[in-house]
């Protein structure tokens, strides 16, 4: 608990000197990895703690950034923090009756249905132009952010500026209450449910309850996450509900260690990295991530997370 707490102060410092230490286009590089970032908590509730693996979670994703093209471009509403409730309340509204089917279903069966919902979705946005723009996508005008108006700065400057630092902010936010939530009774009823969902019924655990409550909750990350990537393009496009964008948070989440609270976080951010280097380096950027996956997951099954918990156990053991 106390090496987890220091290890996030020490993070958060880092991230927050950033912009002052950093070229402009490094802050704007970690929008991403706060959306992406936050989404994976969600997503991590799901996967690493209840054990269901969703191949369709970029559905939440992209409710989250047409949700704000929605709100803000339709309706109007020009505070961000009454679109991200906004999306947030219909991301679980959507994920409540898609979650009372697909949590009867466990492995494969799970997995496969996320991804047909997930489909589906991406067909809807992507046949009805009239209500979505198809290919086109929607446009996410700019919206205040804790009363500030944003008029005033550039992209970079709004990027590199106050949004960077109110998505830290979000991101802290987040992480301190997806860390009370699986530290609570409730967590460790996933925890229950995931290793042995037989064995908790007979001990009285709601496991169909359970793990739709875990569905919805990573449904509403995914939905704040989802806000924020959008934001920072000014784009809701069809192409974030694809199978292949859910293919990137399970790579990211496994690449990090999914075992590991912090891990997906680590996952988002080599991802980020990772890919802005190898697309400035080599047009066959996925090859080398693909390479770097495997290895992981043969060599390391931990993921990096993993890795950073061997270095203390080495220290420990050369100590005479």
């Amino acid at each position: 608990m106390k090496g987890a707490a220091v290890f996030a102060a020490a993070a958060a410092a880092a991230l927050a000197l950033l912009p002052v230490l950093a070229p402009p286009y490094y802050a704007t590089l970690m929008i991403p990895f706060f959306g992406y970032a936050i989404a994976l908590l969600g997503f991590n509730l799901l996967f690493g703690y209840t054990g269901l693996l969703s191949f369709g979670h970029a559905m939440f994703l992209g409710i989250g950034a047409y949700g704000s093209a929605l709100l803000a471009g339709v309706f109007g509403l020009q505070s961000f923090e009454l679109v991200l409730l906004g999306v947030m309340c219909i991301s679980m509204a959507v994920a409540l009756p898609i979650g009372l089917l697909c949590v009867r279903h466990t492995g494969i069966f799970f997995g496969m249905l996320t991804l047909a919902f997930g489909m589906l979705f991406y067909s809807f946005l992507f046949k009805f132009y009239h209500l979505t723009g198809g290919d086109s996508g929607m446009r996410i005008p700019r919206m205040n952010i804790l009363g500030l108006e944003l008029a005033p700065y550039n992209k970079i400057e709004l990027l590199a500026g106050p949004f960077y630092y109110y998505c830290l902010a979000l991101l802290i936010i987040a992480t301190f209450l997806m860390w009370r939530i699986v530290h609570s009774p409730f967590g460790l009823h996933l925890r229950a449910v995931r290793d042995n969902a037989r064995k908790a019924e007979y001990l009285g655990v709601h496991v169909h309850r359970f793990r739709l409550a875990a569905f919805v909750i990573s449904a509403a990350f995914g939905a704040a996450g989802g806000a924020i990537v959008g934001f920072r393009i000014g784009l809701a496009d069809p192409e974030l509900v694809y199978w292949t964008h859910s293919g990137q948070l399970v790579f990211m989440t496994v690449l990090g260690g999914f075992s590991n609270f912090f891990g997906p976080i680590l996952g988002a951010l080599a991802f980020t990295l990772l890919q802005d280097q190898l697309q400035s380096l080599t047009q066959y950027w996925r090859f080398i991530l693909g390479a770097i996956l495997a290895v992981v997951v043969i060599g390391f099954p931990a993921g990096i997370a993993g890795i950073l918990d061997l270095w203390p156990r080495a220290s420990a053991r050369a100590q005479p």
